[in-house]
């Protein structure tokens, strides 16, 4: 059973990066209609300006800064090369985006090198809070993380329910034309969007860095997790690919129990069996791309 627990509460910390990038992805992805597949690229772009700023402010404020700082990187891109494609063929975006992924990631290595960087967390988060019991592992980091994901999403809920900048991203999600129609400049949501997505992704690169280390491949192994979330929530819910999130960890958290390679297939037999049984998702919109 302890061993059950520790696994299980992996998988919660896993789910929360799960999390933060299906919840970008998903505001992203509800507003402007782009599979974003440079996400990943975002959050190591994020993660390694958290480790620049971390050694230059310190880590807190690195939490703070690197999102910020990725979410202006995000907006200059959108404007530049984005925004170009929003009425072309889909796959232009999703190739466009592809490539975008390919090129940050390649940038982090001839900027930091191709081998992995320490990422080091002030000395206080790294103690266990139960020293000397069978709940050794829950550090003071990890309880970190997860309150840092459960602010961020209550955050950007509280934006979309109680402010009139929500009531329009909202609405541009239900229905761009009409909101377009009445006044409103749909494409400074669109660029809204990708700041905001970006963000959630450089808060889950810098915190992702402190659990799992920096490398430039990082962000391809916690993107396919974000995607499965993303699709098991439901595509047009964002409550539901933050839920989504934290399922898709705690289940690959509880596969990892039984056997270690358990956990990647856990991932893609999520997948199938949401594709098969739900293909809307648990909360998502039917008929959302019509």
């Amino acid at each position: 059973m302890d061993l059950l627990l520790i696994q299980l509460l992996n998988g919660l910390v896993s789910g929360a990066f799960y999390a933060l990038l299906a919840l970008g992805l998903a505001l992203i992805l509800s507003l402007t209609r782009i599979i974003n597949l440079a996400h990943g690229g975002f959050l190591v772009v994020g993660a390694y300006m958290g480790y620049v700023l971390s050694g230059l402010v310190g880590f807190y404020w690195s939490l703070l800064l690197a999102p910020l700082g990725l979410a202006l990187l995000a907006v200059v891109l959108e404007m530049s090369i984005m925004r170009p494609l929003y009425r072309r063929d889909p796959l232009e975006s999703l190739l466009l985006t592809f490539g975008l992924a390919l090129a940050l990631e390649e940038a982090v290595r001839i900027l930091f090198g191709p081998v992995a960087v320490p990422f080091r967390i002030p000395e206080g988060l790294g103690s266990s809070l139960f020293p000397g019991t069978s709940l050794f592992f829950l550090t003071r980091y990890r309880i970190l993380v997860l309150a840092i994901a459960l602010m961020a999403g209550l955050g950007v809920y509280l934006l979309l329910r109680f402010t009139r900048l929500g009531l329009y991203l909202r609405a541009g999600a239900q229905d761009r034309e009409t909101l377009n129609a009445l006044g409103t400049d749909v494409r400074r949501l669109y660029t809204l969007a990708f700041a905001l997505g970006a963000f959630l992704a450089g808060l889950a690169g810098v915190l992702a860095a402190g659990q799992l280390g920096l490398s430039p491949t990082m962000g391809t192994g916690l993107l396919m997790p974000s995607f499965v979330a993303l699709i098991l929530g439901g595509v047009g819910s964002l409550g539901g690919s933050y839920l989504g999130g934290l399922l898709v960890g705690m289940a690959t958290g509880l596969a990892g129990n039984f056997l270690a390679l358990a956990s990647e297939l856990a991932i893609y037999l999520i997948l199938v069996l949401v594709l098969l049984l739900r293909p809307r998702g648990l909360f998502g919109q039917e008929g959302f791309f019509e």
